[in-house]
């Protein structure tokens, strides 16, 4: 089993792994990356959608493979690289901007 990694710890990962690279392209150019990503994570739910029942008429025909599921995690894993990227070449840390879900009466409400 890994070891367990903070949010900071990752986004320090993937900033000695690839900011050359990453800040040479710049934002906008990782952003597009960061949305083909986004895209492959759509797909992958997709993949993984639930079976189709009488409540569920677009759900899946068949059972999900362990390589679709498989998949939806790495996706998951590429999507949250990305944004680590974006954050690094932007000046943002994720840790901080996730005090706004972590700090108590920062927000309020639900989404529906």
């Amino acid at each position: 089993m890994p070891t367990p990694i903070t949010l900071n710890a990752f986004q320090e990962l993937i900033r000695d792994r690839y900011y050359a690279t990453d800040s040479a392209r710049g934002p906008a150019g990782t952003f597009l990356l960061f949305m083909e990503e986004v895209g492959e994570l759509a797909t992958a739910l997709h993949d993984n959608r639930a079976p189709a029942s009488a409540t569920n008429p677009m759900g899946k025909k068949r059972a999900i493979s362990p390589e679709e599921r498989a998949n939806l995690e790495e996706e998951f894993a590429d999507v949250l690289a990305w944004l680590a990227t974006l954050a690094n070449i932007t000046g943002v840390s994720l840790e901080k901007a996730v005090e706004k879900y972590t700090i108590a009466d920062r927000v309020e409400g639900i989404k529906e």
